[in-house]
């Protein structure tokens, strides 16, 4: 695919890792698209892996990682919030080359987990935690109340997950002040 192509072609970091695991994804029968900026190889129009490079790390992500087995223990999740997608981190090419199998047999379950239409059951936004001073501006502002309820879930949990990220209070209030006019307007909290 020529967006590949060109994203290979135009990266700094990860192009041999890059290479390589693009060429097991395709030795497995996945078709290559080109989403969210990275490679991205689908079964049947179905998201199976991804391929994205960090700073320190180069990644192959499993969209319905939560769901594989990990019977070699490899799979990461990337950060605690992170429900579904699952990573296998590479720092060098050899690495990949290693572990050629085990990505293939993880690919072959992704596959499977797809044709089976399993999904990854995920924590209700009402699970998520919400900061006192949050609460506390709900029930004083029905305007601001009304915008967040009439968020989806996913830009409700943006915010809670923001929210509770800040340590101290008067950062917490910050953040919660500067994103009410963002709610208001429908927009979730990494929307401009």
């Amino acid at each position: 695919m020529e967006k590949v192509d060109k994203y290979i072609e135009n990266i700094k970091k990860w192009k041999e890792e890059t290479k390589l695991l693009r060429q097991i994804c395709l030795d497995c029968g996945l078709e290559e698209d080109f989403k969210w900026m990275h490679p991205c190889y689908t079964f049947q129009g179905k998201n199976i892996v991804l391929i994205h490079g960090f700073k320190d790390y180069c990644a192959l992500l499993f969209h319905k990682g939560a769901l594989l087995k990990d019977t070699d223990e490899v799979l990461i999740q990337q950060t605690e919030n992170v429900q579904s997608a699952r990573q296998i981190r590479f720092t060098k090419p050899e690495e990949v080359i290693d572990l050629t199998l085990t990505i293939k047999r993880y690919i072959f379950e992704a596959v499977e987990v797809e044709k089976a239409g399993l999904k990854v059951k995920t924590k209700k936004t009402s699970e998520f935690e919400m900061v006192s001073e949050f609460k506390g501006v709900l029930e004083e502002n029905s305007d601001v109340k009304k915008a967040f309820e009439a968020l989806t879930p996913g830009r409700q949990r943006s915010y809670l997950l923001y929210f509770s990220q800040a340590k101290q209070s008067k950062t917490r209030l910050s953040r919660i002040e500067k994103a009410i006019p963002k709610m208001i307007e429908g927009k979730g909290h990494n929307e401009r």
